[in-house]
């Protein structure tokens, strides 16, 4: 049961005020808004329908489930292969950088303003190797130790992505901020299909298909004017 307590921490988290940098990012959406592929509120809820069905939001909620079980179980060994696997399935080093990035902000400020011990732990066995955790699977293991249920913790992660996305496309088209609400409410259903399944799916079925996203990625590296670091 999500208490009052725990709906707090995941409301600080995924607030647009906590420092892990998430608008400096449009995971490929500035590319798209350049070709006229995402040009108002139909091509971009199309847009990210796609991302939460078959992109990174299939992603990070797969990730996101398997943290927050490993480490309520208390499964290092899981927690680090997650850590690991997510950085393998990033289709473009724009991608990576955005989940990557993030995540590290999301811990380092984490352990300095809720210094749980398992928090701790983990955070000097992620130095230790080395590495540094996804954003998906760092607010999973998070929302495990705050005892938030894994339903609740999915649909506000997942609605917080989109209503990133949808953020930065209200500045790159212009888009009004109206029409940006008229697309997280497009959304909403969708948000919940894709936490429902990818808890019902096999915990091991990690994976996207979300080619055209991959592409545009890919494009914005080059892209010759950019406000966005993806």
């Amino acid at each position: 049961m999500l208490t009052d307590q725990g709906l707090s921490k995941l409301m600080t988290w995924l607030s647009p005020n906590f420092p892990v940098g998430a608008f400096a990012y449009s995971h490929g959406l500035e590319q798209a808004v350049e070709t006229g592929d995402i040009k108002d509120v139909e091509s971009l809820t199309c847009w990210l329908e796609g991302i939460l069905r078959f992109g990174a939001g299939r992603l990070d909620a797969a990730l996101f489930r398997a943290a927050h079980e490993a480490m309520d179980s208390g499964d290092w060994d899981r927690l680090s292969a997650l850590v690991e696997r997510a950085d393998a399935l990033r289709g473009t080093a724009e991608m990576a950088l955005e989940s990557r990035a993030q995540g590290r902000a999301f811990v380092d400020c984490l352990v300095q303003v809720w210094p749980e011990p398992q928090l701790l732990q983990w955070r000097e066995e992620l130095r230790g190797q080395d590495i540094q955790p996804a954003y998906a699977v760092a607010l999973g293991a998070a929302a495990a130790l705050a005892h938030v249920p894994l339903q609740s913790a999915l649909v506000a992660t997942l609605n917080a992505f989109a209503a990133n996305l949808v953020s930065a496309v209200v500045r790159l088209v212009p888009l009004g901020q109206t029409d940006g609400q008229r697309a997280l409410l497009a959304l909403e259903p969708i948000i919940v299909e894709s936490a429902a399944a990818a808890r019902a799916r096999d915990p091991d079925d990690f994976g996207s298909a979300a080619l055209m996203v991959d592409w545009m990625s890919i494009r914005h590296e080059t892209q010759y004017t950019r406000l966005f670091r993806s």
